[in-house]
This record gives structure tokens, sequence and C-alpha cells, in this order.
């Protein structure tokens, strides 16, 4: 039975969970990941205790956050003048906006707070400073 080693073809099956037990995704809901160790197709924590499992085995794993989405960053909440949207563009708390800024660079962010006259947005990803465990199975190592 092969081991996984660096470029192997895996399929895994996990359940990943927040430190208070809320599951933040699951391949039984989802399906099956199937990635290339070294192609940074996960983090590199992950793909580094894939390596040396075979099928069928299974594993629990915890990232701290810098492995995983890295800590909540100050710089990447936003205040801005309402008047920088559409006068007609609806606008709700935890709405997710594509943002178009003037270096051609596009950022998806959520709307965190609503004043009179300004929009505050969030563009850290949404696990971003979270513990993650992952329940993992090697499926298939190909």
């Amino acid at each position: 039975m092969a081991y996984i080693t660096q470029g192997s073809k895996v399929t895994i099956s996990y359940i990943g969970t927040l430190e208070d037990g809320t599951i933040f995704y699951s391949t039984e809901e989802h399906g099956p990941l199937t990635l290339t160790i070294g192609a940074e197709q996960v983090f590199p924590a992950l793909e580094r205790a894939l390596i040396g499992m075979r099928a069928g085995e299974c594993k629990n794993l915890v990232l701290a956050a810098g492995d995983a989405y890295g800590p909540r960053r100050a710089e990447n909440i936003l205040k801005v003048p309402r008047s920088v949207f559409p006068a007609q563009k609806e606008l709700a708390v935890g709405q997710r906006l594509s943002i178009d800024f003037k270096m051609g660079e596009s950022r998806v962010m959520q709307v965190i707070r609503l004043d009179e006259g300004a929009v505050t947005l969030d563009g850290n990803h949404a696990l971003a400073g979270c513990e993650l465990s992952f329940a993992l199975r090697v499926d298939r190592v190909g």
C-alpha cells in the first residue's frame, strides 16, 4: 500500500471544526477533496501532516491560526463614505461585496457596520484568527 509523499495525488475526507465545535466544512456534505501534495492547494501544515499516511488511515489535526488563514488584521478593515457606493445600491451587514481598488486589485469584503454616512468593510477571511481542527481520513493515494 502506497504512502503519501511529495507529488502524490490523494483524496481525503474530513470534517473541519472551530474551537467551539462549530463545523466550518465537511466533505460529507460537499464531497471528498482530491489534491496533489506540494501543489499548494491546501495549507502547507495540512500537506505536511498527510505525508507518510496511506489509504484508510485517519488523523486528527489542529492548525493554529498562523498555519491556516492567519491572524485577523486591522489593516484589512476599511471605513469608507457611503457615497463611494451607488445611491441605489442596497447594503446590509453581513453582505459580501467585490471591491475594486485603484491598483487593479479586486477583493471580496464583508459589510460589518453601516453608520449614517459610512460603511465599514472587513477584508479578513472569515476564518482568520481561528484555530482549525480536522478529523480526516485518506480515501485514496494515487
